[in-house]
């Protein structure tokens, strides 16, 4: 009997693709076939998209991934399609229709009831979500049939503007906090409407400070002669923290988890306290919190500074 052949060992890649993600693949699929081209050790996602959903996906290669929190946190921006008079099981296009309503509603109408949704809103999570009840995904009973309370949870919607009203298809965007489901915010405006709704199509175009900008796809990655060239670097996701300049000696005392008193002649220290990027000779070293008196706290740290 012939021996297996070894395994390949995984590659330590570190960086940021900025995935736009195809229509009919979940985000962890995404992640994995992209995980294969790179051959990369450890990878992670910064938040899920609907598999019916498309656009921005920024996928976290090695160090990366240990401010891959940040993105999940962070703000979402949308362009949605929300199809009027028609609802679904799962408040999208991969349910079943459940009712038909006729579609007689006007431009100012629709802007009337969209005023209504900016700002604080409560939002019920849908039933087709993944949303954990006693260890189960909420996704798992709606497939049994079983339909479960759920308490509304806060969530905000910085901006909701109409972009076209062609009957019965409204097209909107949407920058809201993290956890709202734009697909209950399109049933939401469907029932306020007094005619139902259910999303049509969705595409992520913002997840905090990045963009579309650089964006691939599936398709770019897998025939690029060299997708390495296609990372984004590390501090790709840290663009909105001031940044902080240390010295050698410095340096090797944050890599060792040091707390730094900085003194304003070694170091030019930002005037606001908070979360900071610290680097030395341009090299990303980690996060760290500017605290009272010029303290710098390590936070997280890269570990394949050479």
């Amino acid at each position: 009997m012939s021996a297996r052949p070894a395994k390949k060992p995984r590659d330590l890649v570190d960086g940021v693709l900025l995935l736009d993600k195809p229509v009919g693949l979940s985000s962890n699929d995404a992640l994995i076939k992209a995980k294969r081209v790179f051959n990369a050790k450890k990878a992670g996602h910064t938040g899920t998209l609907d598999p019916f959903a498309t656009g921005l996906l920024p996928l976290c290669f090695g160090e990366a991934t240990k401010f891959s929190q940040d993105l999940l946190e962070s703000d979402k921006s949308y362009e949605a399609t929300v199809h009027l008079g028609i609802m679904t099981t799962t408040g999208d296009t991969e349910g079943e229709v459940i009712e038909q309503r006729e579609v007689e509603v006007t431009v100012e109408q629709i802007e009337a009831v969209l005023a209504r949704f900016r700002g604080p809103i409560l939002q019920v999570p849908p039933m087709y979500s993944a949303l954990k009840r006693d260890g189960k995904a909420l996704y798992e009973y709606a497939r049994e049939g079983i339909t479960l309370e759920r308490d509304a949870r806060p969530v905000t919607i910085h901006g909701l503007s109409l972009v076209e009203f062609d009957a019965p298809f409204l097209k909107i965007r949407v920058t809201c906090s993290k956890g709202t489901y734009v697909r209950v915010l399109g049933e939401d405006i469907g029932a306020a409407l007094g005619c139902g709704a259910h999303l049509n199509a969705l595409r992520r175009t913002g997840v905090g400070a990045l963009t579309m900008a650089g964006m691939v796809t599936l398709d770019e990655l897998l025939a690029h002669p060299d997708p390495l060239s296609l990372l984004s670097p590390v501090d790709a996701l840290l663009s909105t923290f001031p940044s902080i300049e240390l010295t050698a000696e410095l340096a090797k005392r944050f890599l060792q988890g040091q707390r730094l008193a900085l003194g304003k002649e070694e170091v030019a220290v930002p005037t606001e306290q908070g979360r900071v990027r610290v680097y030395h000779d341009g090299r990303l070293l980690g996060t760290a919190q500017l605290g009272e008196y010029s303290i710098l706290a390590p936070e997280r740290l890269i570990s394949t500074v050479s």
